[in-house]
């Protein structure tokens, strides 16, 4: 018997349970791991409070991020061994499988060796982040002294797409609601950072880049602001939607949007993961980033498995800056 996380109905943190079950031998294409670290994600609490895409099944299970040790493998796997430490990229959908507990069945098409250098928690981080944040990359080609606005900056993915966007040469400007973590988000490399609360968006922005505005939009958010945005955006930018955090409708901007040329996308991190002739190259590039130091996962907090509903309240919270981590 294991100890695995689920949920039996929807809720807050509090539906959380740790529950005895047998988790059993992996299918053919499946491999059965002992987790060690678990990557938490805001996509999960939509999951388990029934405001993400797709339904869970009860009792459902969660969590599709984290590092483990292959304990049993599929007949059909290749390209692992039993003992082998992995990383389960979150690369299918969630309560089809589910990382949190303390053995867990995953497809081997999930699993990648740790990136080199960084410890068990570090590397539970990773892939989510930086696979998410390379939209900035691959939709936007971001360029040396393109201005890159951050929205919800302080989480993993903000953090991460501020590195990349300083990597790139451009200067990441980036949104918190107070002034609480304007100075922790300036010492993880954003150049400017705005107080959403306390200071009008449009103004600052166009404030920061000389009335130009900003000629990439990164927002994991969504809903009304979208016309703000759109205000803020230089003529031909981009805006990438790659959330809903705001749990309302995205209204299209049209004026603004027509009389600049902007362009709106919508971006998921499987845009990456899910094609193979992206996927190598942007892998590569995360590896190449880390290995040099261009990219380092910050960690705002770690939490037990026992403490897995503090660790969701946390999470929703919004107070921390960079990824949870739950370790078992």
């Amino acid at each position: 018997m294991s100890k695995v996380v689920r949920f039996h109905e929807h809720g807050g943190p509090e539906q959380l349970r740790i529950d005895e079950i047998e988790v059993g031998d992996p299918g053919p294409e499946e491999v059965r791991i002992r987790v060690e670290a678990i990557g938490l994600n805001r996509s999960e609490a939509m999951f388990r409070a029934g405001a993400y895409l797709q339904a869970p099944h009860f009792p459902s299970l969660i969590g599709y991020e984290g590092v483990g040790i292959v304990e049993a493998l599929g007949a059909k796997v290749q390209g692992f061994a039993v003992g082998d430490r992995i990383c389960v990229m979150p690369n299918y959908r969630l309560g089809e499988y589910g990382l949190y507990g303390e053995h867990a069945i995953v497809p081997a098409r999930s699993l990648i060796a740790p990136p080199p250098g960084l410890t068990v928690v570090e590397a539970a981080s990773v892939w989510m982040q930086y696979f998410t944040a390379l939209a900035i990359y691959e939709v936007a080609h971001a360029a040396v002294g393109d201005a890159v606005l951050i929205r919800a900056a302080s989480s993993s993915v903000g953090l991460a797409a501020i590195q990349l966007a300083n990597w790139a040469g451009a200067v990441p400007i980036a949104t918190t609601r107070t002034g609480a973590k304007m100075a922790a988000l300036k010492a993880h490399g954003a150049k400017h950072v705005i107080a959403t609360d306390e200071s009008n968006l449009v103004t600052e922005v166009q404030r920061i880049t000389g009335g130009k505005g900003v000629r990439i939009v990164f927002d994991p958010v969504g809903g009304p602001d979208i016309d703000a945005l759109a205000q803020a955006t230089a003529e031909e930018g981009i805006i990438i939607i790659y959330g809903g955090l705001s749990g309302r409708p995205t209204p299209y901007p049209h004026w603004p949007a027509a009389l600049k040329g902007l362009s709106l996308r919508g971006w998921v991190a499987s845009s990456i993961w899910n094609k193979p002739e992206r996927f190598a190259h942007n892998r590569d590039l995360i590896l190449y980033g880390l290995a040099e130091g261009r990219l380092k996962p910050v960690i705002a907090k770690t939490f037990p498995l026992e403490e897995i509903v503090e660790a969701h309240r946390y999470l929703e919270s919004n107070q921390q800056l960079g990824k949870i981590v739950v370790t078992v």
